[in-house]
């Protein structure tokens, strides 16, 4: 999010609303299943409709606003995040579970699958936060020295390699990944850059940019 286009890293969203009891359930659920390395992309397809279908459902384009499309995400910002998840650099207690029954072979067939599926659209629940979600996206504020989200998303959000694809995410999701940003529980974005981006955001902004993209559609 900075007109420093690209200079900087900037990568997005993701600890899943972790107060909800919604996430114990899909936590469960996913350890019902067992994982082996992919040798293959249909090896990979099998994981997502087993392991990764709970929340994400099997095409990555998740239904339960708390959890994240991953659909048409960039392969490489996919692989960064599974193994951030891995190390423990990105916190989750709903992924930990998950990607402790992955191995790291796992991971590329994985990012390569859903960044190959189509992103469902969607339409926002707040239309009239939309109009300042856009001049957040496309301009920033100048006097709290946020930049626009789009230098680093790109237009329609579409993102770039290590910037996520923003783009038709779900309001919920996007909202509570700024706020984690902002208190610092989520801390693996280079260079501090969405910790400090988010800071200076208010709550008001984050609703309405949230907004905004839920029907940023990217075709």
């Amino acid at each position: 999010m900075n007109s420093q286009r690209n200079a900087r890293g900037c990568p997005n969203l993701r600890d899943y609303g972790l107060r909800s009891r919604k996430l114990v359930a899909c936590a469960a659920v996913v350890l019902g299943f067992g994982v082996t390395g992919p040798a293959s992309a249909e090896d990979a397809k099998t994981i997502a409709a087993t392991v990764c279908v709970a929340c994400h459902s099997t095409d990555g384009n998740s239904v339960i606003p708390m959890f994240p499309k991953i659909a048409g995400l960039q392969e490489e910002y996919i692989v960064k995040q599974l193994r951030d998840f891995m190390s423990g650099r990105r916190k989750s207690d709903v992924m930990a579970p998950v990607v402790a029954q992955l191995k790291p072979e796992d991971v590329a067939p994985l990012a390569a699958y859903f960044s190959a599926q189509a992103r469902t659209p969607s339409a926002p629940e707040d239309k009239k936060a939309v109009s300042l979600g856009k001049l957040i996206f496309y301009d920033g504020n100048e006097e709290s020295g946020l930049p626009a989200c789009v230098g680093c998303h790109q237009p329609l959000g579409v993102g770039h390699t290590i910037y996520p694809r923003i783009g038709g995410q779900h309001a919920q999701y996007v909202v509570q990944q700024l706020k984690n940003f902002a208190a610092g529980d989520r801390a693996n974005d280079a260079n501090r850059f969405m910790r400090v981006t988010a800071k200076r955001l208010s709550e008001e902004e984050m609703h309405a940019v949230a907004q905004y993209l839920v029907g940023l559609d990217a075709k």
